[in-house]
């Protein structure tokens, strides 16, 4: 009698990843999704780049209500010059850097060759995919008795270990619904609190819409627990409201407290002069206009309007500037209060925050601690990174961990 499969559901990164690992442990594998073609956040990433990985990871830029231990020896079990290392001559995709913004890229800049290369890869190691399958239950096995992994229309498979790597709610279109939690949630895992991460911020008013499009450099801060955030990079203005990467690496403190006022505070250094700089500036030159000064360091158009809102007419000279309109105009250009009023979501987040919570699951195979021969990885994990291939670096981890977790014990 044939041993039965491994079974993974969802051909996403932590799943096809953890597939790959399962079938080269030994164990037959089959993996489970939902769409005809599978990883598709793959295909949208890095703008269709797919940026793979980052050039160096610290277990502390990652977000987790749960233990930070435990997120360390989850996120260090894969180090990343191994995963650097299985990317080139496993799948056979060469990685370069992009030195501005220390990520790393396939060569040929296509998403589509990381996903392509990655289900290549499964089935040279000998992993069953099956498309266009929608799991919508799983009856845990007991007293030697097989998983049954329920579908929809009523069919059903057998299975030795299940694997769920489903994701969260982030970009449902690409087929992350849900589903995954809700299971796993029937089968006694608890949830911390889900929420959309990584995703634009909006203003009700948009009273920034005119400057929609102009992009620059700028760094911000929010308050973190007992301490702040910080996020230095891109900036985008757009017509609703902000986005780049440093709006959506703080986009979840802003996305917590959006529908339970007191919202989070946000502020704004629009160069790399801080107040101090911008004081002496203003003080020191005796020469020209207001405008002229701070339209040297920053987009005419957003000059302007950051002019106006300090109450500054563009026309005063430097020696007419008073000390009251030198202290607003200092006080907006270095910390000025970004006016969000919410998000765009799930339906425009990179990732989820929240999902099972750490403790839930050995660190070191991913096994439930509540469901024997249940293994989960990937997004349903409380666990997220900043943007720059973080998030594809946790789901490579733990679908590794999760594949020979559950093939040496199956």
């Amino acid at each position: 009698m044939d041993a039965l499969p491994v079974v993974v559901i969802g051909a996403g990164a932590a799943g096809t990843m953890a597939a790959i690992f399962a079938a080269s442990a030994g164990h037959p594998t089959l993996l489970l999704e939902r769409t005809r073609d599978g990883g598709r956040k793959i295909l949208i990433s890095g703008g269709g780049r797919c940026n793979i990985l980052p050039s160096q990871v610290e277990p502390g830029q990652y977000f987790t209500s749960s233990s930070r231990n435990t997120l360390k020896k989850m996120l260090l079990s894969w180090p990343l010059e191994d995963q650097r290392r299985f990317f080139e001559e496993e799948v056979g995709l060469r990685l370069e850097l992009e030195e501005e913004t220390g990520k790393l890229f396939p060569s040929t800049h296509k998403a589509r060759d990381v996903r392509d290369g990655l289900l290549a890869l499964a089935e040279r190691r000998g992993v069953r995919i099956r498309f266009g399958t929608y799991v919508v239950g799983l009856r845990p096995g007991g007293a030697g008795e097989p998983w049954r992994v329920l579908l929809e229309g009523g069919s059903q498979i057998d299975a030795a270990r299940v694997i769920v790597a489903t994701g969260g709610l982030s970009v449902p279109a690409t087929g992350s619904d849900g589903t995954g939690l809700r299971v796993v949630r029937q089968l006694g895992h608890t949830l911390h609190d889900t929420y959309a991460a990584l995703t634009p911020l909006t203003s009700e008013r948009s009273p920034h819409a005119p400057l929609a499009g102009i992009s620059l450099e700028v760094k911000l801060e929010a308050p973190l627990g007992k301490g702040k955030l910080e996020s230095e990079g891109g900036f985008l203005f757009t017509h609703r409201g902000y986005s780049g990467p440093t709006v959506l690496n703080v986009s979840h403190v802003a996305v917590q407290t959006a529908d339970a006022p007191p919202r989070a505070p946000i502020h704004v250094q629009w160069t790399e002069i801080d107040a101090a700089g911008w004081e002496r500036m203003l003080v020191e030159k005796s020469q020209g206009t207001v405008a002229n000064v701070v339209r040297r360091h920053l987009p005419a158009r957003l000059a302007d309007a950051l002019l106006a809102e300090a109450g500054v007419d563009d026309a005063r000279t430097l020696p007419q500037l008073r000390r009251e309109e030198r202290q607003r105009l200092v006080e907006t250009l270095a910390r000025y209060p970004l006016p969000w009023t919410g998000h765009e979501g799930y339906k425009k987040a990179e990732v989820t925050g929240g999902g099972v919570p750490l403790g839930e699951v050995d660190p070191r195979t991913l096994e439930s601690r509540l469901v024997p021969g249940l293994h989960l990885c990937g997004e349903i994990l409380d666990c997220f990174g900043p943007i720059g291939g973080y998030n594809f670096f946790w789901a490579w981890a733990t679908g590794r961990a999760a594949g020979l977790g559950a093939a040496g014990a199956a």
